[in-house]
């Protein structure tokens, strides 16, 4: 298995999270009412809202980069010095992200196990060419052959209170 299908291998299950995203204020809407006039729950407005909510919906942006170096398959960096290194380049090429460690693992060509400690890196309000130049940068530290990128329609609300 190659290294970016083995990256989305292990990346996969980390995916289906659902995490606060960070930086997103600016895109912030309330729901379309899904309730009718009597106030009751309305199943067939909810489903109509939620697909325009999702064909409208804001881009996210999802980095798995792995933390293992490319040539050696060992440690690029202690798990912290990874984490903080991260955040740096994150931090100059975004006004905000949110970023989860995951666990994951390939088996390579050869039959032989791998397992690498991930940064999982959760974007939005960007667009695919500033998230392709942090995501050099980023490969360019950890020493990285490639980093998978996920893109997703996604509806995103700072809800503040009543």
């Amino acid at each position: 298995m190659k290294f970016k299908d083995a990256l989305f291998a292990c990346a996969l299950s980390a995916a289906i999270t659902i995490v606060p995203l960070a930086g997103c204020a600016s895109q912030a809407s309330s729901a379309p009412s899904t309730a009718s006039s009597t106030g009751s729950w309305n199943a067939s407005a909810a489903a109509s809202a939620t697909s325009a909510a999702a064909a409208e919906g804001d881009e996210q942006f999802v980095i798995f980069l792995g933390t293992t170096d490319k040539d050696t398959n060992q440690p690029t960096f202690s798990r912290e010095d990874s984490k903080e290194r991260a955040k740096a380049i994150l931090m100059e090429n975004f006004t905000g992200y949110t970023i989860q460690e995951a666990e994951g693992g390939w088996k390579g060509d050869d039959g032989r196990e791998y397992q690498d400690y991930t940064l999982v890196i959760y974007l939005s309000e960007t667009n695919i060419d500033t998230v392709h130049a942090a995501a050099q940068k980023l490969m360019d530290e950890f020493h990285q052959a490639s980093v998978l990128i996920n893109t997703q329609r996604v509806h995103t609300e700072f809800y503040t209170g009543a």
